[in-house]
């Protein structure tokens, strides 16, 4: 049973992000980049009650064109997301971007899709699910076709559309602005998860949790570990300027590639 769990947790790797390419050769200061970016996904997320587990953190380049990735496992099947899941999930989105801010003082190409991602959580929150203080419960958006491509258009005039776009740029940047609070505050916990995944180069949610405890001088709890039975999300990931993977398509996907 753990042969074949094992299996199709590789096959749900390599369809959503590609297959590792061995053939790609990061350069150290684009590992070191690409390192960072990955591990401010994965301590965002570490960092905030409403945010799924981290299952997995790799930079090894993949077919799909990501640079690295972090994999996330729910708890339990869920097919409803809480307000406060929904702004987690947009804080973890601009973790990456975050990160290489705040280590080298400027930013990637490598966000590209975290920030597709994101915009597209935070407009459906404003014109489809009723979660803006702005508009309140009024629906501003209606899907045009479920079975196709399930794009939702705009059901409004010039003038509100801008005020959506507003809302929009708000909420991105108070989540962007939190990913960067989490990060600084906790910098000596990040830089440490760094350094052990640019000699790794895959590390699992186990590994990164027993820095992430050690780090933070908390004591790891003796309950047993997560399951990882569990079909994985993910966040966006890392990629090169261009690219486009599947797990582009899935707006609750949560692997992060970069």
């Amino acid at each position: 049973m753990e042969i074949f769990i094992c299996i199709i947790f590789s096959l749900l790797i390599g369809f959503s992000a590609g297959y590792q390419k061995k053939s790609r050769v990061l350069s150290e200061k684009e590992k070191l980049i690409v390192s960072y970016h990955e591990v401010g996904h994965a301590l965002v997320s570490a960092l905030q009650k409403d945010s799924e587990p981290v299952q997995k953190i790799t930079i090894v380049p993949r077919t799909m064109g990501a640079l690295g990735y972090v994999m996330h496992v729910p708890e339990e099947e869920k097919f409803l997301n809480t307000r406060k899941e929904l702004e987690a999930m947009l804080v973890g989105y601009l973790g990456g971007r975050a990160a290489e801010e705040i280590v080298f003082d400027t930013v990637t190409t490598g966000a590209a899709n975290d920030i597709e991602q994101a915009t597209k959580v935070a407009r459906a929150m404003i014109t489809q699910y009723g979660m803006s203080d702005r508009f309140g419960l009024m629906g501003l958006a209606e899907t045009q076709n479920q079975y196709l491509d399930g794009k939702a258009m705009l059901n409004c005039g010039d003038s509100t559309a801008t005020e959506i776009d507003h809302e929009v740029m708000k909420l991105l940047k108070k989540s962007y602005d939190e990913a960067k609070r989490l990060l600084s505050e906790n910098r000596d916990v990040m830089d440490k998860i760094a350094e052990f995944l640019i000699q790794k180069e895959t590390i699992t949610g186990k590994e990164f949790m027993k820095i992430f405890h050690e780090a933070k001088g908390i004591q790891e709890p003796e309950v047993k570990g997560r399951i990882e039975e569990k079909t994985v999300e993910t966040e966006a990931p890392m990629q090169l300027p261009g690219t486009h993977t599947d797990a582009d398509e899935n707006q609750n996907s949560e692997a992060v590639e970069i």
